[in-house]
């Protein structure tokens, strides 16, 4: 895998990711978070997923963040430098390459949000889980800024929407291990 692909790797996985199943909500529709993506990066990404198990057992695969490498295939030696809760960094490898990320919003089955730097990036995470019939909605959001997400907007942008997909489909995959919602 050559430098420019590691880096799109790195950059679909990096950052800041927030979990929120919200009922908590701002008067523009937003999830309630302490950092909201940038609708004005170069490289941006939504996506959703509904996943047959409750907020609960969806935020405890999540928020475990040092267990992510059993089930993230693209996550190698994760590392919470705290308890979960704003300002705790962690630290993790995605593409070979070594990301230290910090946590900017917690609210247990509801949202769960990080921001992290690297090679010259600043990128912002949100996860939302909100309970609906059938389940929990998730949905992802990031942002990407900085010279290198600039540049290579068009490969970045096409690279963090199917590794956000990938992300979703193996957290929907782990949170379905245990029973279904009745």
């Amino acid at each position: 895998m050559n430098t420019i692909t590691k880096s799109i790797a790195l950059a679909t996985l990096i950052g800041v990711s927030g979990l929120a199943a919200s009922t908590s909500i701002n008067n523009n529709g937003r999830p309630i978070m302490n950092v909201y993506t940038n609708p004005n990066a170069p490289v941006k990404c939504t996506k959703s997923i509904l996943i047959n198990a409750r907020p609960e057992r969806i935020w405890a695969v999540l928020s475990n963040i040092d267990g992510w490498a059993i089930w993230q295939t693209d996550i190698t030696k994760p590392k919470l430098n705290g308890p979960v809760q704003p300002g705790t960094t962690f630290d993790w490898k995605t593409g070979g390459a070594g990301i230290h990320s910090t946590l900017h919003t917690v609210e247990p089955n509801r949202s769960l949000g990080w921001t992290g730097k690297t090679f010259g990036m600043y990128a912002i995470h949100n996860w939302t889980l909100t309970e609906v019939a059938g389940g929990t909605q998730v949905a992802v959001d990031e942002t990407m800024e900085g010279l290198l997400a600039s540049l290579f907007k068009g490969s970045f942008n096409k690279n963090l929407a199917s590794g956000m997909q990938h992300w979703l489909e193996l957290l929907k995959t782990e949170s379905e291990k245990q029973p279904s919602v009745q």
